[in-house]
C-alpha cells in the first residue's frame, strides 16, 4: 500500500514539472538586463503578459517609496524588494549587466539585491501567476516565490525553509507541518499543529499552498490526501479574483480576497481571532485591551509609572518613568487586574519560571527576585504563578480573565484611573445614580405585584399565571421557556407524532391558551446551557413569511427540544411522493406548486441574503418545507446544522454530515464545509420533484435507469418537458411558460462547481420572471448517489517542492462518503 502511495506522489510530481515546465516558457514578457525602473517615472512598470500583476513603485509616506508587485487594480501588494525596503524620490530598482536586480536610493547606495551577479542572468519575467523571475540559460535562478516578502498566493508553494516577516513577527512552517507565528523569532505565539489522527504521521517535506478558491492545505509524499489548514470564508465564491495569505503589520496572519480592478482587499480568515494575543502587538510593557469591539484592540501603559514611548503610536510600548536601576525608594508590584502577561514556549522552558503558589506568594516571590520583572496569578483555583524574567512584558487586560497581573515599578504607586466615558459632557453624582436604582426596583415590583394579581383573579392558581406570563413573552416576539413537564402535559407525553426527522421526532402540542404546536425533541445535542440559548436566540430572531417561526424552546437536563407554530398541512413531501391509490385530496396543482417552489425561495433568501448573520440550512428538501392552511410554503429546521455539527468546519467529516441523500452538494462529499452554494444545490433538486413528482434519487424504466436530473435534461434538450412533468397533472391546466423557467432555474442550481450556482435571491429573480434564463450547461453524474468522478476536480490540488499547481484528486473521505451512499 505505501509503495503504490509513494509511485503515486511520483507520478503527480512528474506532472508537475511538465506543468511548472509548460507555464514557463508560455505567457510570459521579457525584461532585458540593462533595464530600470524610476521613481520619478510614475507612469513605468514591468507587467505580466495579460496585466494581471504589474512591478511598479509605491508611494508610502513621502518622501519613501518601495518598489513592489501589485495585483491588478493597486491592491494587494504581494511581493516587495527588501521586504518593504525604501529608496527617496531619486530612487530606482535596475537590472543591471552582471544580472543583478538591485534597489537604489538616489545618493547611489544600494538598499537591497538579488544576489544574481556573475550567474549568467540573461533575462527576467514578471509571470501571469505573479512570480518575478531571473533566468539564465539552463533555467530559473532566482524568483520572487522562492524568496518571499509577507505574502503568499496561489500556484505559489511555501516550505520550511521559507519565512514571512513583517516587522519584528515572522511566519514559518516546521518540519513536523505545524505553522507558527513567531515574534522576534524567538516567542512562538500561535502553533497551528496536525490534527490528532495525522499526528503520528512522520512528514519528509511538507509544503503549505493556497488554492485560487480559498483553501489553505497542507501537501507531503508521506500523506495520501492534502490536510486543510483554513478555509475561507468565502471559499468557492466570485470569479476574476486574487486571494493571497499575508502576514500583517499587526502579527496576525490572515487570507485577503481582492477582486480585480477594485482595488480593496476584505479579510477572510484570520489566524487569531483575538488580536490581543499577539505577542508584542501593543509593544514592550503594553497592555492590549479592548473599548467596547473586539475587532478594533488599544494600547495601553500598565499604569502612570510609565509613559508611551511614541505619543503618536501607541504599539511603540510604554518605559517606565524611573528605572528600576534609578531607583532612590523601594521597588514596589504594581497590581493590574483582570491582567495576564503573555507567556509562550519556550520562554519558560529554558529557566523555570512556573510555579504553584498563592496569589499573594506570586507577588512577593517576584518583588524579592532581582531577576523578575513582571508576574501573573492564573487566580482560577490551579494556583498557578508565572514569573517573567525576561524584560520584555506583552500584556493583555480583559474584563473577563480571572487572572491578576503585577509589575515591578519604582514607587510610589500609580494606578491608572478609569478611562474616561466617551463624549461625556457632565458628571453623574452619586446619589442620582442611586435614585434612579431604586426607582426602577419600585416600579418593576409594583409592575410584578400588579400582573400577580391580575393573573391570579383570571386564572386558577400559579398554572394558569406562567400560562399568562408565557403569553405575553409568546406575544412579544422573544421565545418562550418552557419547562419539560409543561410540554410533556401540552403533547399529552408525546403521543401524538407528526413525523421523524434528521433532528429529532417532532409531536403535536397544545398550549395552555389553546395555542397548537409542533414540539421537536432534537437528538444529538451536546452543547451547554448558554450556547444553547444563544443558538435559540439567533433561530428565533428570524422573522419571514416563508420560515416557520419559533414559539419557545426547552433546556433542562439533557431534555432540548424547540416548540415550532403549527402547520396544518403538513410537509411538502406527503404531497409529491404518493401512490396512485393514495392519491385523492394528496394532489397539487400546478399553481400551487409553482408559489411553494417560489416561497420556498423567498425563505432561503431571507437567511442567506437578508438576516444579519447568514445562516446555512444544511438540510434543503421537501420534508422541511411545510405548508400552512392556505398551501403557503414556509422552511423549518433552518439554523440546527449548528447545533449538530463542530462549530470548526476544518473537522467536519462525512461522519458528521446531517444532511439527506439526494440533496447533498457535490462539496459536501469531498470533505469541504457546507456553504450558502450547497443549500442552492439542495433545493435544485427540489425543484426538479416539484415538477416531476419523482425522488431525485430514485432510478426506474421511465428514467431509463439513469439518475432523475440527467434524465430530465436529456428530455429539455429534446423539447419534450410533458415527459418531465409529474404525470397527475397532464389533464390539468399548467402554465409551460413557468414550468419552463422552473426547470431552467433547476438546472443552474444543481451544478457541480458552487461558483456556476446562482445566489438564492437570482433563482427568486429567474422564477417570477424578472431576469432572463440563459442556457445551463448538463449537469454531471456525480452525485451522492453514484459515482463522483467529477469529484475529483473539485477537491485538493496536489503541490509539489516547485513553483505551480497540477492535478486535483479526491480525498479517501469523499471515495468512502460515495461508497456508503
Amino acid at each position: 500500500m505505501k509503495l503504490q502511495t509513494r509511485d503515486h506522489s511520483l507520478l503527480h510530481s512528474f506532472v508537475f514539472f511538465f506543468s511548472t515546465f509548460i507555464s514557463a516558457i508560455a505567457g510570459t514578457t521579457t525584461i532585458s538586463p540593462g533595464t530600470a525602473l524610476y521613481v520619478s517615472n510614475t507612469t513605468q512598470s514591468w507587467s505580466s503578459p495579460n496585466n494581471t500583476f504589474s512591478l511598479h513603485f509605491l508611494s508610502l509616506l513621502p518622501p519613501s517609496f518601495t518598489a513592489a508587485i501589485v495585483y491588478s487594480g493597486g491592491s494587494p501588494a504581494v511581493w516587495s524588494a527588501g521586504n518593504g525596503a525604501t529608496v527617496d524620490s531619486a530612487g530606482s530598482l535596475r537590472f543591471l549587466p552582471s544580472g543583478n536586480l538591485v534597489l537604489v536610493n538616489g545618493s547611489g547606495s544600494t538598499v537591497w539585491e538579488s544576489g544574481t551577479s556573475d550567474m549568467g542572468v540573461s533575462s527576467a519575467t514578471l509571470n501571469e501567476n505573479g512570480n518575478l523571475v531571473l533566468s539564465n540559460a539552463t533555467g530559473s535562478v532566482w524568483s520572487s516565490f522562492d524568496n518571499p516578502t509577507d505574502t503568499i498566493v496561489p500556484f505559489q508553494n511555501f516550505t520550511t525553509g521559507m519565512v514571512l516577516r513583517s516587522g519584528l513577527f515572522s511566519f514559518s512552517i516546521l518540519r513536523s507541518g505545524n505553522l507558527t507565528l513567531k515574534w522576534n523569532d524567538s516567542v512562538p505565539y500561535w502553533d497551528q499543529g496536525l490534527n490528532s489522527s495525522m499526528s503520528a504521521v512522520n512528514l519528509s517535506s511538507p509544503v503549505l499552498g493556497l488554492q485560487q478558491r480559498g483553501v489553505l492545505q497542507l501537501f507531503d509524499p508521506n500523506l495520501s490526501a492534502p490536510i486543510v489548514v483554513a478555509y475561507s470564508s468565502d471559499y468557492g465564491e466570485g470569479t476574476d479574483v486574487l486571494r493571497v495569505l499575508k502576514l500583517d503589520g499587526d502579527g496576525n496572519l490572515r487570507a485577503y480576497t481582492s477582486k480585480r480592478g477594485s482595488g480593496t482587499v476584505v479579510s477572510r480568515w484570520v489566524a487569531l481571532q483575538d488580536q490581543c494575543e499577539v505577542f508584542g502587538y501593543c509593544g514592550d510593557n503594553g497592555v492590549c485591551s479592548y473599548n467596547g469591539s473586539r475587532s478594533d484592540p488599544i494600547c495601553r501603559c500598565p499604569s502612570q509609572n510609565f509613559e508611551m514611548v511614541d505619543p503618536n503610536d501607541s504599539r511603540k510600548g510604554c518605559r517606565r518613568k524611573v528605572r528600576l536601576e534609578d531607583c532612590v525608594g523601594k521597588e514596589a508590584m504594581l497590581q493590574v487586574h483582570h491582567a495576564r502577561f503573555l507567556t509562550y514556549p519556550p520562554q519558560f522552558l529554558i529557566n523555570p519560571e512556573v510555579f504553584f503558589i498563592g496569589i499573594s506568594a506570586c507577588s512577593g516571590n517576584c518583588l524579592a527576585a532581582g531577576s523578575c520583572f513582571a508576574s501573573t496569578s492564573l487566580s482560577d483555583g490551579s494556583g498557578l504563578c508565572y514569573i517573567k524574567t525576561t524584560n520584555f512584558i506583552s500584556g493583555y487586560q480583559n474584563p473577563a480573565l480571572p487572572s491578576t497581573s503585577y509589575i515591578k515599578v519604582c514607587g510610589p504607586l500609580a494606578p491608572n484611573s478609569a478611562p474616561p466615558m466617551e463624549n461625556a459632557g457632565w458628571k453623574v453624582h452619586g446619589w442620582v445614580v442611586v435614585l434612579v436604582v431604586l426607582s426602577t426596583l419600585l416600579g418593576f415590583l409594583v409592575f410584578e405585584g400588579g400582573l400577580w394579581l391580575w393573573c391570579c383573579r383570571n386564572g386558577k392558581g400559579l398554572g394558569s399565571f406562567a400560562a399568562q406570563y408565557a403569553l405575553l413573552e409568546y406575544a412579544s416576539g422573544a421565545p418562550v421557556h418552557f419547562s419539560y413537564k409543561e410540554l410533556q402535559r401540552s403533547t399529552k407525553r408525546f403521543k401524538e407524532k407528526l413525523g421523524d426527522g434528521g433532528f429529532g421526532a417532532v409531536y403535536k402540542g397544545a398550549l395552555t391558551n389553546q395555542t397548537v404546536v409542533a414540539v421537536k425533541q432534537l437528538e444529538g445535542i451536546h452543547q451547554g446551557e448558554k450556547q444553547f440559548r444563544m443558538e435559540v436566540s439567533t433561530i428565533s430572531s428570524t422573522h419571514h413569511l416563508n420560515l416557520v417561526r419559533l414559539v419557545g424552546f426547552c433546556s433542562e437536563g439533557h431534555h432540548r427540544l424547540l416548540v415550532y407554530e403549527f402547520m396544518k398541512n403538513g410537509s411538502l413531501d406527503k404531497f409529491l411522493f404518493v401512490n396512485e391509490e393514495q392519491q385523492s385530496g394528496k394532489l397539487l396543482k400546478w399553481g400551487y406548486r409553482f408559489n411553494i417552489a417560489l416561497g420556498a425561495a423567498k425563505g432561503l433568501t431571507y437567511l442567506h441574503e437578508e438576516c444579519r448573520n447568514c445562516i446555512v440550512h444544511c438540510d434543503v428538501k421537501p420534508e422541511n418545507i411545510l405548508l400552512d392552511e392556505n398551501y403557503n410554503a414556509k422552511v423549518s429546521d433552518f439554523g440546527l446544522a449548528k447545533l449538530l455539527s463542530p462549530v470548526d468546519h476544518r473537522h467536519r467529516t462525512l461522519t458528521t454530515v446531517r444532511g439527506t441523500r439526494g440533496y447533498l452538494a457535490p462539496e459536501w462529499l469531498a470533505s469541504l464545509p457546507p456553504t450558502s452554494k450547497s443549500d442552492v444545490y439542495s433545493y435544485g433538486m427540489v425543484l426538479l420533484e416539484i415538477v416531476s413528482g419523482r425522488r431525485n434519487f430514485e432510478i426506474s424504466d421511465e428514467t431509463s435507469r439513469r439518475k432523475l436530473s440527467i434524465w430530465a435534461y436529456d428530455e429539455f434538450e429534446k423539447g419534450n418537458i410533458m415527459g418531465i412533468i409529474d404525470r397527475r397533472l397532464v389533464s390539468q391546466e399548467i402554465n409551460m411558460e413557468q414550468v419552463k423557467r422552473v426547470l431552467l432555474a433547476c438546472f443552474w442550481c444543481i451544478q457541480e462547481l458552487p461558483s456556476q450556482r446562482p445566489t438564492m435571491s437570482k433563482v427568486v429573480q429567474m422564477l417570477e420572471g424578472v431576469s432572463d434564463i440563459e442556457r445551463p450547461p448538463a449537469p454531471k453524474v456525480n452525485s451522492n448517489a453514484t459515482p463522483i468522478s467529477t469529484i475529483a476536480t473539485a477537491s485538493a490540488p496536489t503541490y509539489s517542492s516547485s513553483s505551480s499547481l497540477i492535478d486535483f484528486e479526491a480525498s479517501p473521505l469523499a471515495l468512502e462518503g460515495a461508497r456508503r451512499t
